[in-house]
């Protein structure tokens, strides 16, 4: 895990107080804030500070963004963040977006705008950030008896095709249900009779999403999330979502975050006396004749199987008002209303609940 520097900055009410400074920012895992809280995250962002509860021992801590330099925003709905996308350019401070985009509108699963409302948003964001800065997750992958592994497929391929010119990579995960006794004890609630995946059925299902791939002419990079099951035979990785490859692509003229990333951008050597370029083994090209060698590092704090490198996250589990019957990270769903209730009546708060 990142050892972010510490640095001393005067809150609001004008204490002085020892915050961590990260250069790259997670916005969030825990909760949707582009979707119900970018007034709020932008809000701090000006003011310079937020302050991140943790999840375990309720201990409150000061996030400062006085050295941010990059923010992979994770969303259901980040429709909110486009009239705020102009302050980041004005801070030099490059993003990218995690965009879960899933369709379970028939079966009820998510409280979200419309599957059309969706995919617009998303091509909106492209034109704005570029194809490669938003990514596509369908995640979870969720079977129940109404969503047999086909049918499942028919929904990734209804957006795959709406999305094929705007996005390079689609990132997905398999449900799992019964290890996340509040998930399970949810989808009971609501009536759905979900199927647990099994090895078999995830095989199958990435051999007919990579058939998929290359028969629809998407030529999407395809990767999963947190996932045990090795399906790089179907050319399907394990995903980074903090992805220090791709944040150098969108940021290597950024040279403090390069050089906090021990990233060294080259120049493209000349051409041989056998008229060939040669570039070292594993060198990733860059605009305007340079390339870089991946110097990625997984975060250890993360789970075993997560590929992520060290960002700081700000959000707050029980604080996402979408209410998926499918969520992890709300204990229950009144207790997520509550929390959002009370964001509401202090909007502008150094945390995201006012607490």
């Amino acid at each position: 895990m990142a050892t972010w520097s510490k640095i001393k900055q005067y809150t609001e009410d004008g204490t002085l107080e020892t915050m961590q400074a990260p250069l790259i920012v997670s916005v969030s895992r825990s909760t949707d804030i582009p979707a119900f809280y970018s007034d709020w995250f932008f809000y701090r962002l000006q003011k310079g500070y937020s302050v991140w509860t943790n999840p375990f021992n309720g201990v409150k801590s000061y996030i400062s963004f006085a050295k941010t330099r990059f923010i992979v925003f994770w969303s259901k709905n980040p429709l909110p963040l486009l009239p705020y996308l102009h302050l980041l350019r004005e801070r030099n401070i490059k993003c990218y977006i995690q965009y879960t985009l899933n369709d379970y509108e028939q079966e009820k699963l998510e409280n979200t705008p419309s599957l059309a409302i969706r995919i617009s948003t998303f091509q909106k964001l492209v034109r704005q950030l570029g194809k490669g800065a938003v990514i596509w997750r369908f995640d979870p992958m969720i079977l129940t008896k109404d969503i047999s592994i086909d049918k499942l497929l028919r929904k990734v391929e209804n957006i795959g095709d709406q999305l094929k010119e705007y996005t390079e990579k689609l990132v997905f995960s398999y449900a799992d249900i019964a290890i996340y006794k509040k998930v399970k004890h949810n989808l009971e609630q609501a009536g759905t009779s979900y199927i647990e995946w099994g090895e078999c059925e995830m095989e199958e299902f990435a051999k007919k999403l990579a058939e998929m791939n290359v028969a629809r002419g998407w030529n999407f990079r395809l990767a999963t999330c947190g996932e045990r099951i090795d399906l790089s035979k179907y050319g399907i990785e394990h995903n980074r979502c903090i992805d220090g490859d791709l944040i150098t692509r969108l940021a290597y003229e950024d040279k403090a975050l390069m050089d906090f990333m021990k990233v060294k951008i080259e120049q493209v050597p000349g051409p041989t006396l056998f008229g060939n370029t040669e570039l070292p083994e594993g060198a990733i090209l860059l605009p305007h004749n340079h390339y870089f060698i991946s110097s990625h590092k997984k975060d250890r704090g993360q789970r075993e199987f997560c590929e992520c490198m060290a960002s700081k996250d700000i959000g707050e589990y029980n604080t996402c008002p979408h209410l998926c019957e499918y969520c992890y990270a709300n204990a229950t769903k009144q207790l997520a209303l509550k929390n959002w209730k009370a964001h509401q009546e202090t909007p502008q708060s150094e945390t995201i609940t006012g607490r």
